[in-house]
């Protein structure tokens, strides 16, 4: 098998695991989804008769195989609360927390690449200093406290900004803007820390090397050092980060969604656990975790831009001869 299909097989098996651990931890969810779904005033052969439709009353593995064998077909199921097929309900969502995540991810690298060059540059400076304290302070905020601060500054206290609500970019580019920049702010000014943080590490070590000794040796300009020979060799430790990131903004989208009622599947997934839809809970993290894998599999096949000496090799996805 080659590299590619090995990796492709890795890729398969944790959606696989992480499916199949979904599966299992909503079965083992308190109480019965086939009251709450019927309601109060159901009758027991209301409550009987949804438990066939979900198949509760079928062997967990069974339930588990018919369930993989629809996704195999590209169907995820049907709500049984609202009647709508969950494929459809992901994507009339997906585009808002898609925006979500790259509004959020931007911003995180637009105020964490300057500063870990700036700090690389320059460790232990005043200005490390201070981004340093700044950043491990910002870090230590959990998503929804900075959501809530962001709301009482901007939409509360000065009123720049909405606190709630979306406007569809092809409605209205401008309120659109304004609707999703303090969600995305609660996201990326937690998630901006580690990524500069990691850059300023990485960019100490390559200043050091021989090659950007003979570059300033030769009389280059500063900002061709850094931008054109520092920074592309520190960017593999940011770049993997970024892909493990992924996770945590899936993660603080399901709680901004939330609190800024943005109409994106973190929200979805949201009501639907409170709610014990667990077709629609099944199918939103299926996603996810298929998501969430592809974005890693992308950072993998990036390192290649980053250094042309990295290449596909027989022993493995990725082969590179020593890098300094």
């Amino acid at each position: 098998m080659s590299a590619l299909g090995k990796r492709a097989l890795h890729l398969f098996l944790v959606v696989f695991a992480a499916s199949s651990v979904t599966f299992l931890m909503v079965d083992l969810l308190p109480g019965d989804a086939a009251y709450q779904i019927a309601g109060d005033t159901a009758t027991l052969e209301d409550v009987q008769a949804i438990r066939e439709e979900l198949g509760l009353n079928r062997s967990l593995v069974l339930r588990y195989m018919n369930w993989l064998a629809d996704v195999a077909r590209g169907d995820l199921g049907v709500s049984y609360l609202t009647r709508e097929p969950v494929r459809e309900a992901i994507m009339a969502r997906l585009p808002v927390t898609i925006e979500l995540m790259i509004a959020a991810q931007l911003i995180a690298l637009v105020l964490s690449v300057p500063a870990g060059i700036y700090s690389g540059y320059r460790p232990r400076s005043c200005i490390d200093r201070i981004l340093g304290s700044t950043s491990f302070a910002v870090m230590s905020i959990p998503v929804f406290v900075m959501a809530l601060v962001l709301i009482y500054l901007f939409a509360l206290k000065l009123g720049w900004l909405p606190a709630t609500g979306y406007v569809p970019l092809s409605a209205d580019p401008v309120a659109n803007i304004r609707s999703m920049l303090l969600p995305a702010l609660s996201i990326a000014l937690v998630e901006w820390v580690p990524l500069m943080r990691v850059l300023r590490s990485d960019m100490i070590d390559t200043l050091h090397e021989d090659y950007i000794l003979m570059a300033r040796s030769k009389g280059l300009p500063t900002h061709t050092i850094l931008f054109r020979h520092a920074l592309r060799p520190s960017l593999f430790t940011l770049v993997t980060l970024f892909g493990i990131q992924v996770g945590h903004l899936i993660g603080g989208a399901l709680i901004v969604e939330t609190i800024f009622a943005l109409p994106g599947i973190g929200r979805l997934l949201i009501g639907a656990i409170f709610s014990r839809d667990i077709i629609v809970v099944q199918g939103c993290i299926l996603f996810i975790a298929v998501a969430y894998v592809a974005v890693n599999f992308l950072v993998d096949i990036s390192y290649t831009l980053l250094d042309p000496r990295i290449r596909r090799g027989g022993g493995g996805w990725l082969t590179a001869p020593h890098i300094r």
